[in-house]
């Protein structure tokens, strides 16, 4: 091949690969949005952990734990609220990464997160003493296993979608944590300040819902524009029921 052909192809190459990658970014965009609680927070029940005196032992001190189930900010942003889009998207490959719960001081932490279909769910047991943990679903991502020391890790990959997969304690029963299993990666769960981000979403009209375990769930629909970013905000009542 003479040389200066196989310049021109070798630039023509780095043209449409540049161009090839600016029209797959083009074609997505990020939302960014809140979840608040417009009403005053309800108490959250204290913990009564008598029934285990290592657990009690592990918090000890005057603040009494709680079930961290409405975490409302002073501005109203409220924590631990799943975030996810609802529809058909092209397939994508899960995360390489596990989706990591631990067991610390006999309370499940992080308490919902968010995974894909045949990503790994890792339960660490954190303490020095014995936690069980098993999986109640309606979807078939089902286990139960049993974890007697500390350091201790369980790994499952999880076979289904489904709208909250919840993870529970056969010794400590107060103990539980949510998964929101996806087949896609649009979703996220919104911080201490109710605030989250949604990067990589297909442009278009995209419905969007929101889950929490007391309030249940919201649904919007948005519009997202190739390489801009859009706002939503959601705001529960107070009023609202998880089931209803």
């Amino acid at each position: 091949m003479r040389p200066f052909l196989q310049s021109f192809i070798g630039v023509l190459a780095a043209v449409v690969a540049i161009s090839g990658t600016g029209a797959s970014a083009a074609g997505t965009g990020t939302i960014q949005g809140h979840v608040r609680l417009s009403a005053p927070a309800p108490g959250n029940p204290i913990i009564r952990m008598g029934m285990d005196p290592m657990c009690a032992s592990l918090n000890a001190g005057p603040q009494r734990p709680v079930q961290q189930i409405v975490m409302q900010s002073a501005d109203g942003g409220l924590a631990n609220v799943f975030v996810t889009l609802k529809g058909t998207f092209p397939k994508t490959a899960p995360p390489s990464a596990p989706v990591v719960i631990r067991q610390v001081k006999c309370a499940d932490s992080p308490r919902v997160v968010g995974a894909m279909v045949g990503q790994t769910l890792r339960v660490v047991n954190s303490d020095t003493l014995a936690h069980e943990t098993h999986a109640v679903t309606a979807a078939g991502n089902s286990f139960k296993v049993t974890q007697p020391h500390s350091d201790m890790v369980f790994d499952y990959v999880l076979k289904s979608p489904e709208e909250m997969l919840r993870l529970a304690c056969e010794v400590h029963r107060w103990m539980t944590a949510y998964v929101g299993v996806e087949p896609h990666p649009y979703f996220n769960v919104t911080d201490q300040g109710g605030a989250f981000t949604i990067a990589n979403v297909p442009a278009g009209r995209q419905q969007i819902r929101t889950w929490h375990e007391r309030y249940g769930w919201l649904t919007k629909t948005i519009d997202v524009k190739p390489g801009g970013t859009a706002t939503i905000d959601f705001a529960y009542t107070g009023k609202e029921q998880a089931g209803a």
